[in-house]
């Protein structure tokens, strides 16, 4: 019983108070999970992509081709595919923190084996090895995001973990240009030095992510009890009403007899045909503006990623509700395919900002897609599902780079590449007017 002295808190302030707490744990477990998370992705991308930089020296050093190039810029992905699912479920039953370190380890090792490339087939080798070791970083990150936070934050979190695709676009320009000019240091050429000197760090990094990422609320150190049980409590409330709106899965097979996420699917496998295309690909086409050495190839490189990474920190939170997120991915695909529009027709300086508009929607469109595929699965079929999201997508990431490559071997310019992926973009955006959310109707 209320005191008589003791005047009630009124509704108002309390559910005022209830807001602040909230968004007070929110802040506390952005600041202390996202740099990890955020400076894996950095170093996972710079080992993923530093090829691009690569790839004129490594034709002249041991003579691979444009096409074979694009081939082994897409291997990667295939391997990368086929264990992602695998991956995520294991990560699912031995926690991330362990397995997190893992993949680093691994993927660490093998990014510095790369120096050690004599020609196409162990070009072909060493790019399927290291998507195998990565395989599952991508998924598993998007699942644990899932054990933190709820739907109106989550497309939040994932945007600002996608900011290390742009921090490490950003860096890896200049970077990796200044490493190119050590070619003939000890007699080695400068991509090996890159090689090297860019894998090791996720070793390094492991380390860390063992001793500090906790495997969830429960484990974190930094938690009290009851935000720890808060938070649980809330994503339970959340997905017991998605169940009872009957459109979640629990079971794996309930993912893959779900139209909606293979409408996330198709939307997601255009979207990375396009935006590895352009990683892989914008360092070469920046090359025929002019004469360019590597570090300005490099420092221009870098400005579509600040475009992303300034569209990752600003929009994928307005996608609060399943209405706004729509509308967001419809935007976002149809400004991705404008920008290769320009692109492809206009003179280097508006190509570049082609490319820069493109760029700005990137990590908008991927961070809406997981938010609605995220909504409608739970348990196993969460993780594996995500994984199956990924994993399809990221065929478009093998396909993307091996057809822009035939088609410059061919033609001899990208342009017609370009086309392509901005009609696959829009017909993404078409298709994505009619994805929903786990707490919508049937429709």
């Amino acid at each position: 019983m209320q005191h008589p002295s003791i005047p009630a808190t009124p509704p108002g302030l309390r559910a005022r108070q209830a807001v602040d707490e909230q968004a007070s744990l929110n802040a506390l477990i952005f600041r202390k999970l996202m740099p990890l998370l955020v400076l894996a992705y950095v170093i996972s991308f710079i080992d993923r992509t530093n090829i691009a930089l690569a790839k004129s020296h490594m034709a002249v050093d041991i003579g691979i081709s444009a096409a074979a190039y694009g081939l082994g810029a897409g291997l990667f992905f295939l391997s990368y595919a086929l264990l992602e699912v695998p991956s995520n479920l294991v990560m699912h039953r031995v926690g991330a923190r362990w397995w997190i370190a893992r993949i680093m380890i691994t993927w660490g090792l093998l990014s510095a084996g790369m120096a050690f490339v004599t020609g196409e087939t162990s070009f072909y080798v060493m790019r399927i090895l290291l998507g195998a070791a990565e395989a599952g970083l991508f998924p598993g990150v998007m699942l644990y995001l899932n054990y933190w936070f709820g739907r109106k934050d989550r497309a939040r979190a994932t945007g600002y973990f996608l900011l290390g695709v742009c921090i490490a676009n950003i860096l890896s320009g200049p970077v990796g240009g200044a490493l190119l000019q050590m070619d003939g240091l000890w007699g080695w050429h400068g991509w090996q030095w890159m090689f090297v000197l860019e894998g090791l760090p996720a070793v390094a990094l492991a380390f860390v992510v063992w001793r500090k990422l906790p495997d969830g609320p429960s484990s974190a150190s930094w938690l009290t009890r009851p935000q720890a049980q808060a938070i649980e409590r809330q994503l339970a409330a959340e997905r017991a009403e998605d169940v009872a709106n009957g459109q979640v899965g629990e079971s794996f097979r309930a993912c893959l007899v779900d139209r909606q996420i293979w409408l996330a699917i198709f939307v997601y496998f255009c979207h990375q045909i396009s935006i590895y295309t352009v990683i892989f690909f914008l360092p070469s086409i920046i090359g025929t503006y002019g004469k360019l050495s590597p570090l300005e190839i490099g420092a221009l490189n870098s400005l579509p990623w600040v475009a992303a990474a300034v569209g990752a920190i600003a929009l994928p939170r307005l996608a609060v509700t399943p209405q706004r997120g729509r509308r967001l991915l419809l935007v976002g695909l149809v400004s991705m395919a404008v920008g290769l529009l320009i692109a492809a027709f206009a003179s280097p300086a508006i190509a570049l900002v082609g490319f820069c508009l493109t760029g700005s929607m990137f990590f908008v469109v991927q961070s809406v897609i997981f938010l609605f595929a995220s909504s409608r699965l739970a348990g196993v079929a969460l993780a594996g599902g995500l994984a199956l999201v990924n994993t399809c997508g990221l065929v478009g990431g093998f396909i993307g780079p091996s057809v822009m490559g035939w088609i410059e071997q061919s033609t001899g310019s990208t342009k017609n590449g370009l086309l392509l992926i901005a009609g696959m973009l829009v017909a993404a955006a078409l298709a994505s007017v009619w994805m929903r959310q786990g707490q919508e109707s049937k429709r």
